[in-house]
């Protein structure tokens, strides 16, 4: 914490716009330390809304930085927030935060929930920016259950609300827009899409919000037969996974190489990555590399799920 008397409103206001700018590029612990830095200069001033507010930025950041546990504790206190409906603004971020949670906890019913009332709060205040990050979290929750004309829709009317200029928000819609379009057979605009998102996330590299896209052009060009490409793409996603010790996105990165070395002919690769996948995440059934060497893999693995 820094010291309070170091600290004024234009000093908070500062530090709170450097979060922002952390968080959005994905330097989340980053983010999580500024905010922290000012909690107790918040705390002496008496003022809820201000307190709201903090609370609201800092929920945002450790949702996403632990969605267990740690982001479970961050609920109740957003939903006295969304419950009190004191401030709009605030109101619309608790929403947005709630429906997250339970976006990455895999309670899609709540999170769809959520996810709507954020988006008619934002639509109350004309934040075109908040509107659309709110259709792109309705359109996870629909695509996580399969919905994939309807989560396609979403996303659509996400990217024409995004404001035009860069930024890793335009690329996370444009991965989710350009999944939907692989998973209907658009093969052409789904790469578009796709490397348009990576090509915008490499500006604010490093962005652990490159994995995701890495893992979509695996599949896709597992799809479309190019292994190679396939395999380099799955393996930039694994190490960037592995940096930050995500879990689902190592476990996805192995099944889809994999599936890349297998359907390239390399049957020792393939084994290689099944096995690891075996010993790290389900140490008790070896029977798993088998298993997963006579089957498609692709038909197994939701990367949005």
């Amino acid at each position: 914490m820094r010291e309070t008397s170091e600290i004024g409103p234009a000093e908070f206001e500062s530090l709170r716009q450097q979060s922002h700018q952390a968080a959005r590029a994905g330097r989340l612990e980053e983010a999580l330390a500024l905010l922290d830095s000012v909690g107790d200069w918040v705390a002496g001033q008496d003022d809820p809304r201000l307190t709201d507010l903090w609370v609201c930025d800092r929920a945002v950041v450790a949702i996403e930085l632990d969605p267990g546990a740690k982001g479970a504790k961050e609920i109740p206190r957003l939903r006295e927030i969304l419950l009190r409906n004191a401030d709009p603004a605030n109101c619309r971020v608790a929403a947005y935060s709630i429906a997250r949670f339970y976006e990455l906890s895999r309670d899609y019913k709540k999170a769809l929930f959520y996810a709507r009332i954020s988006r008619d709060r934002s639509e109350v205040l004309g934040r075109r920016d908040w509107l659309a990050s709110s259709h792109n979290l309705i359109g996870n929750t629909l695509l996580a259950e399969s919905f994939v004309d309807k989560a396609l829709a979403e996303y659509e009317q996400a990217l024409e609300l995004m404001p035009a200029e860069p930024s890793p928000a335009r690329a996370s819609i444009l991965d989710n827009l350009g999944y939907c379009r692989v998973l209907q057979g658009r093969y052409s605009e789904g790469y578009a899409c796709l490397y348009q998102s990576l090509r915008i996330l490499r500006q604010f590299a490093p962005n652990r919000n490159e994995i995701s896209t890495r893992l979509d052009l695996c599949f896709t060009h597992l799809e479309t037969g190019h292994f190679r490409h396939a395999e380099r793409h799955g393996l930039a996603a694994l190490r960037l996974a592995e940096s930050i010790q995500e879990a689902d996105s190592i476990k996805n990165a192995l099944y889809l190489l994999g599936e890349a070395a297998h359907l390239s002919g390399d049957a020792d690769g393939a084994r290689r990555y099944f096995a690891e996948l075996q010993t790290s995440f389900y140490p008790g059934e070896s029977y798993l590399p088998n298993f997963l060497l006579a089957v498609d893999v692709r038909k197994l693995v939701n990367l949005h799920a």
